[in-house]
């Protein structure tokens, strides 16, 4: 179906919770050897609106562009639900089958967690 080809982790100070992934997508893009362009398609997880547009802002900011013409296309977790402890799973999943609805083959995937932390994984379909 497809396969992990990098993955990144990343810790912030409580306050800046949601700010999280953003540390975690570079790590998870370098790994995988790959540029924001690569991607062909994102799934970050909303525990609120403003945190995604906070995130893409947080990555601009780093130097990393990521069009939002490629981001939770589907309508992120708002829209198709933000289940406590599967949230990475619903977020994996939805990336997984709008790639394939779409003839693409790479995304990634990232959220934060209650702990201040955040986490990426870049996948292929294949």
């Amino acid at each position: 179906l497809a396969r992990i080809v990098g993955y990144g982790q990343a810790a912030v100070e409580p306050s800046w919770l949601f700010y999280a992934p953003v540390k975690a997508i570079p790590i998870a893009l370098e790994r995988a050897g790959w540029t924001m362009g690569d991607v062909d398609l994102f799934e970050i997880n909303e525990a609120f609106a403003a945190q995604v547009l906070a995130d893409v802002k947080g990555l601009e900011r780093e130097g990393y562009h990521l069009p939002i013409e490629k981001l939770n296309i589907h309508g992120g977790a708002i829209a198709l639900g933000h289940p406590v402890g599967a949230s990475g799973a619903r977020v994996l999943v939805t990336l997984i089958h709008a790639l394939q609805a779409n003839g693409l083959k790479r995304g990634l995937a990232a959220l934060c967690l209650g702990g201040a932390e955040g986490v990426a994984l870049a996948i292929e379909l294949e």
